[in-house]
């Protein structure tokens, strides 16, 4: 009888999944679903990865995901699934159950991270590291964090991926263009470096693939991407797109294929977990709705009014909901309207595609297709390098990945 402890996988097979904000609820649900395929006990509905063309890539294995990661929440990786189970009914208590062991063990490699510049993500009961350090040191200790991690499960390879609370924007990152220009501002303890971009360097400089599956800025410094060229380590971000936006990447391109003329369209989002809450501060939230205000300006570049709204609901727990006014001028200047209703569990929405994302980043790592990975842009509001928002052209660029490396 299994005791619940996660089962090593063939060592051949072994990635390590690195994730900034393990203790999160995107991160929770991802270890929980993870582990509940590993075991059985539920199916791999919602990811991309397990559905042609892309499941005839060779990729490596779900059971073969070792977790480790950052918080500076002190709440452990089970208290946070109980939680969950509680409040939204996901996990259910026989997953639950089934993985706890599982969930314990992890939480043992969760080391405890940086929060500096993270804004409203920062609470009281935050543990993290001594904001005293020097953003050198603070860079080698998340590098010595990734190697050991690394080293300890004898790992193929490890993937960073950050899901931390949403930062806010960094002014003038112009600043942050080059390599040089980053490195000497990480040597001479530049204090407005936010801890994404230090837990990206650290991956990139250290030979990891790393993910930006929020909207912090992380990866889409010009530096960044240059160090990630010269090493030829693959990354893509930023901002995952799972709900709302989702839909409109759809359903812009319609209006825009049939010569609509869509006046305004108004999105209004509720939620009440943890990211909700951040997203309160206005300099948190900045840069969710610029990426999620971006994709209608681009797909229907003549729309007349465009808002997008984010408020917290406590109420609501890990539920939100994206209520839409599309108000559009057809023939005859005749004046129409479409609403539709978004609601769903914003971590078992998100969670599937951070294991696809694991999966197809660690695919270019093993064939050496290192640097931005365009082909990756339909997972992201604001992908980075790819300026094309329709969804369906988006998977387009997969789907040929996928054809040309099966």
């Amino acid at each position: 009888m299994s005791d619940g402890r996660e089962q090593p996988a063939d060592d051949a097979d072994r990635t390590g999944v690195w994730l900034v904000g393990a203790r999160g609820n995107v991160a929770t649900m991802s270890i929980v679903g993870a582990r509940a395929i590993a075991r059985g006990l539920t199916g791999t509905t919602g990811m991309v990865t397990e559905r042609e063309p892309v499941s005839s890539l060779d990729l490596p294995p779900v059971d073969g995901l070792v977790f480790g990661g950052h918080d500076i929440a002190p709440e452990s990786l089970v208290a946070q699934a109980e939680r969950q189970r509680d409040r939204n009914g996901v996990p259910d208590a026989e997953t639950l159950a089934a993985v706890r062991g599982d969930l314990a063990e992890i939480d043992d490699r969760i080391e405890v991270g940086t929060a500096v510049n993270c804004g409203a993500a920062v609470s009281e009961d935050s543990e993290r590291l001594d904001e005293r350090l020097a953003v050198r040191d603070v860079v080698d200790q998340i590098r010595d964090d990734y190697e050991t991690f690394r080293e300890r499960h004898d790992l193929e390879r490890l993937v960073v991926v950050n899901v931390a609370s949403t930062e806010p924007e960094l002014a003038e990152p112009d600043r942050y263009d080059t390599r040089d220009a980053l490195e000497r501002a990480i040597d001479e303890d530049d204090r407005d470096l936010p801890a994404s971009v230090l837990y990206t360097y650290a991956a990139i400089d250290g030979g990891h693939p790393f993910v930006n599956f929020t909207p912090s800025t992380g990866n889409t410094l010009g530096g960044i991407r240059e160090l990630a060229a010269a090493k030829d380590v693959p990354h893509m971000g930023r901002d995952a797109k799972t709900g709302e936006t989702l839909v409109k990447s759809a359903l812009a391109p319609m209006f825009a294929g049939r010569n609509l003329q869509v006046m305004s369209w108004e999105g209004h989002n509720i939620l009440g977990n943890k990211d909700g809450l951040v997203l309160e501060d206005e300099a948190n939230a900045a840069g969710k709705l610029s990426s999620k205000g971006d994709v209608l300006d681009s797909i229907l570049p003549d729309i007349g009014h465009n808002r997008v709204r984010i408020d917290y609901t406590p109420s609501l727990a890990d539920w939100k909901t994206a209520w839409d006014y599309i108000h559009f001028e057809g023939f005859l200047d005749t004046e129409m309207k479409m609403q539709f209703t978004w609601e769903g569990s914003d971590s078992a929405l998100a969670a599937p595609l951070v294991l696809d994302l694991v999966r197809l980043v660690a695919h270019a790592d093993e064939r050496g297709n290192g640097g931005l990975q365009p082909q990756l842009a339909s997972f992201f509001k604001a992908p980075i390098g790819v300026d094309e928002h329709d969804f369906s052209r988006q998977l387009d660029r997969l789907y040929d990945y996928a054809e040309q490396h099966r």
